[in-house]
This record gives C-alpha cells, sequence and structure tokens, in this order.
C-alpha cells in the first residue's frame, strides 16, 4: 500500500496516531510507541510479495533484511573508525551502503523482472549514507540499534521523504517530551494534515482531472505549453501534499521532520528555488556533494579557478540529483539542464554585481526576476516528466 494516496489508509493510519496522542498527552512511553507505530504500518505499506528464486517472499522481510544489511555495514564502520579511521574504509562503507540502490537502479534495464526492490529505497539511502559520513567526519560517535532503525525505517518518510539527519532525528529520539512540547507538536502536525488534504486531494486532484489529463493525447506547441503549467503546478501540490501529510504525521508521533517546500514559486532565480524546493533533498546534495566537491577541489588545487570548480561542481551535483530520480534520459537532462542554469546564474550574479537594476528591490523586478525563474523551472519539469522525450 503506497502512503498517503487514498483515504484506506489514513483509515488504518489512526490505529497508530490514536494511541501516540494518549502517548504524547500523558507522557507515556512515547518512543516504545514510535517503535511499535512504525512497525505496524511497515507491515501494512509493504505487504505485497516478489518471487525471488521461485519463493514468494514479503517486501517487509526485503525491508528487514535491507536495514539488518545497513546496520551491520554501518556498526562495522563504527568500529572500524574507531581503531584506525582512513578513507579506504571510509569509501567502502559508502560503497556498500550504495550498493542496493545502485543494483536496482541500473539492473533493471538488463533484468525488468529484478525482485530486490522496494517503495523508498532511494530515501534510505541518504539516511544510510548520513550516518557513514557522519562517522567519517567525527560528528556521530555511537549509533545505537534502536534510533538506528527507527530512523531509517520511520514509517512516515520511508517512502518519498523528507529527508531527515541522523543528528537532528537523534536530538528528538533523547529529548524529554514534556506535555508542553506535544501540545505544540500536535498543533504543527494538524496544521500540515490538513495543509496535506488541502494540496492533494482537492488542488492537485483537480488540476489532474480537469487540466492535466485531458492534455495527455492532446499535440501541438500550445498544448505542450499547457501541459508545461499543468505539470509544474500539479507536481508542486501533490508532492507537498504528501510532504505535509509525512511531517503532521511524524510530529504527532514526536519527530519533527524537516520542511520539504517554502513557496518556491516565488524563488527570484535558481539557486533561491533550489532553497525553497525540495529542501531535504537539495541540502543534502548541497552539504554532501557540491561542498565536499568544492572542498576537495580547491585544497587539491584541481582547477586554476575556484569558478571552475564551482561551475563543475553545480553540474556533478544537479547531474547525480537527476540519475538519482531515474536512468532515463529525461532525468539525466533534467538534472544537467539546472547544473547548467546554476552555473549561469552564479557568472550573471559575478557579472552583473554592481548593476542597479538588475540588484533592484523595486516591484517590477522582483516580478520579472520570480516570472522568469518560474518559467525556467516550468520547462525544467517538462523535460522531467519525459512529454518531450
Amino acid at each position: 500500500m503506497i502512503p498517503f494516496t487514498d483515504f484506506l489508509y489514513f483509515g488504518i493510519s489512526l490505529y497508530a496516531l490514536v494511541p501516540a496522542l494518549f502517548a504524547g498527552l500523558f507522557r507515556r512511553a512515547w518512543k516504545t510507541w514510535l517503535l511499535v507505530a512504525t512497525c505496524v504500518m511497515l507491515v501494512v505499506q509493504y505487504s505485497q510479495s516478489r518471487w525471488i528464486l521461485g519463493t514468494e517472499v514479503p517486501e517487509i522481510l526485503l525491508l528487514i533484511a535491507y536495514a539488518v544489511l545497513q546496520w551491520l555495514i554501518t556498526y562495522s564502520f563504527l568500529i572500524a573508525h574507531r581503531k584506525q579511521p582512513g578513507r579506504p574504509i571510509y569509501y567502502s562503507a559508502l560503497a556498500l551502503n550504495l550498493l542496493p540502490l545502485i543494483t536496482a537502479k541500473f539492473l533493471p534495464l538488463y533484468l525488468p523482472d529484478y525482485p530486490f526492490l522496494f517503495l523508498g529505497l532511494s530515501y534510505v539511502t541518504f539516511r544510510t549514507l548520513d550516518v557513514t559520513i557522519g562517522i567519517q567526519d567525527g560528528l556521530i560517535k555511537e549509533v545505537r540499534p534502536l534510533p538506528y532503525f527507527a530512523y531509517l525505517l520511520f514509517f512516515p518518510t520511508i517512502s518519498s521523504g523528507p529527508i531527515d539527519r541522523w543528528r537532528r532525528f537523534t536530538e528528538d529520539w533523547n529529548r524529554d517530551r514534556s506535555r508542553e512540547h506535544f501540545l505544540q507538536d500536535l498543533d504543527g502536525g494538524i496544521h500540515r494534515i490538513f495543509t496535506g488534504f488541502l494540496y492533494k486531494f482537492i488542488l492537485a486532484a483537480l488540476i489532474q482531472q480537469y487540466w492535466l489529463d485531458p492534455l495527455t493525447e492532446s499535440t501541438g506547441f500550445l498544448a505542450t505549453l499547457s501541459y508545461m503549467y499543468a505539470y509544474t503546478f500539479y507536481l508542486f501540490f501533490d508532492f507537498a501534499g504528501y510532504s505535509a501529510f509525512a511531517i503532521g504525521f511524524s510530529y504527532i508521533l514526536g519527530v519533527r521532520t524537516p520542511e520539504n517546500f517554502n513557496q518556491p514559486f516565488l524563488a527570484r532565480d535558481i539557486r533561491e528555488f533550489w532553497n525553497r524546493w525540495h529542501m531535504s533533498l537539495s541540502f543534502w546534495f548541497r552539504d554532501n556533494i557540491y561542498n565536499r566537491f568544492i572542498y576537495s577541489a580547491i585544497k587539491g588545487r584541481w582547477f586554476r579557478s575556484s569558478q571552475t570548480a564551482s561551475s563543475l561542481g553545480y553540474l556533478l551535483t544537479m547531474g547525480l540529483m537527476g540519475l538519482w530520480h531515474g536512468t532515463t534520459s529525461f532525468y539525466i537532462c533534467y538534472g544537467l539542464y539546472h547544473g547548467f542554469l546554476l552555473v549561469t546564474t552564479s557568472w550573471a550574479d559575478r557579472k552583473f554585481k554592481n548593476n542597479r537594476l538588475l540588484n533592484s528591490p523595486g516591484m517590477l523586478w522582483v516580478t520579472a526576476s520570480t516570472l522568469i525563474t518560474f518559467h525556467l523551472v516550468a520547462f525544467g519539469l517538462l523535460i522531467f516528466s519525459g512529454r518531450l522525450a
């Protein structure tokens, strides 16, 4: 069962949320219930089976096997890092963390019936990598099993994010959740759940039924232009609604999952857009790909100019982001397109930094730059949709 897609899921989820209300209100074993609720809802979400070597295997067993494997990799790396820190063992741990995802991305190109897949593998991989990177950086000193599995498999966010960070998650896990904290979480959770219903089941549904779907078989420039707008707004309201549900459920269960969207269509340039759109993903790539590439390039003097390093960093980061979405050409083109836009934005910032018009806070220029950014983003989402393929 795919989370947050029908009202049956919400009906079942009440069995997880209602006891969480009592646990939070009376400060009784809320972490224990978080674990119990996660186990129950994972069984519901991963109730289908896959055929492996002629045997029908429930998806939940694949998920458990994956989680145990990642725990063993992480714990082994932590022990090895304590004894003798070094790059080879670090890169080996990263490779093992990534291996299931890489296999799931590329083997289906040759084996369409590849069975070792489950919903959310891409998002869970980010969590495993976050722990490994944190250990290497010396920011994570211990990884206990229960919080690790709760972090890795937290049911509201396992399938499509938002992507949490280990240190932020453990702050919630270790806090003394008072009744006041619970009431604040409850207020935030309910607000986001109602926002999710508005976005996903009203606005996104109306856009899909009356605007997007009728254009599916239409051809021509005007039809494609209309499809671009329809798909842009549909994707935003659908995904932002999904994220709002995940965050709302998380708050009720005591986990303040980070926000994923912040009025992205009000961005004045592409860099600001990625600070507002799918923020947990873009910040993860910024921190762990772009910033680390720039640091290594400058430290190792790979290029004569830091701007060359920055441009290549943008292309590398966004190219990998596109590849993370899928191996089809339009996903990769989408990533490289945004990499090019970021390079262009960086160049324009340097070239015109003293230009009064382009740096004007006036309403006319703010409106113009916002509209230009929106259309650049919308065209990128048209590429992402596969309509142009």
